[in-house]
């Protein structure tokens, strides 16, 4: 099963993005988005990962219910979107998005590929990360997706 425990840091509709301080272990205002702009779906990241921006790895998490920061979920996932992230002019890095279904999910119960999700859904998700950075002078550039068996294995080889 490629099962994985998520952190909420930002849920769906919010226009508050968190993020969590492991010294002082509570989640910290990071930025608002504009005007408008709300997160899609709850946010998060994989604990005990660190990917190449020294974070932990970024999850999306679609889910029919309610969550709120600091919320933690035993998901699974079913794939990744790849993607490339530049700050300015340094060397851009990977800062993948993977995505998950909580277990006990009834609405997205069904879905075991992000290609489940269609062209049209990844283009506007991959439209919102390319704006979510863009408000931090970032560039973001989607690769490509991959399915579930992939991205577990990518997230193992980040476990810290």
């Amino acid at each position: 099963m490629r099962t994985v425990e998520v952190v909420i840091e930002s849920p769906r509709t919010s226009q508050a993005k968190y993020k969590y301080d492991p010294k002082e272990k509570v989640f910290k205002l990071k930025k608002l988005l504009p005007l408008g702009m709300v997160f899609p779906y709850d946010f998060g990241f994989i604990p005990d990962t660190e990917g190449e921006d020294g974070d932990p790895l970024d999850i999306v998490l679609l889910c029919e219910f309610a969550t709120f920061t600091g919320a933690r979920l035993k998901c699974r996932i079913i794939g990744a979107m790849e993607a490339e992230q530049q700050e300015d002019d340094k060397k851009p890095i990977r800062n993948d998005r993977y995505f998950a279904v909580p277990l006990g999910s009834i609405t997205y119960a069904h879905l075991e590929s992000i290609d489940q999700l269609g062209k049209e859904h990844s283009d506007q998700l991959e439209q919102f990360f390319i704006n979510y950075n863009k408000v931090e002078g970032k560039t973001f550039k989607a690769l490509g997706l991959i399915d579930g068996e992939k991205a577990i294995k990518q997230i193992k080889k980040q476990c810290v």
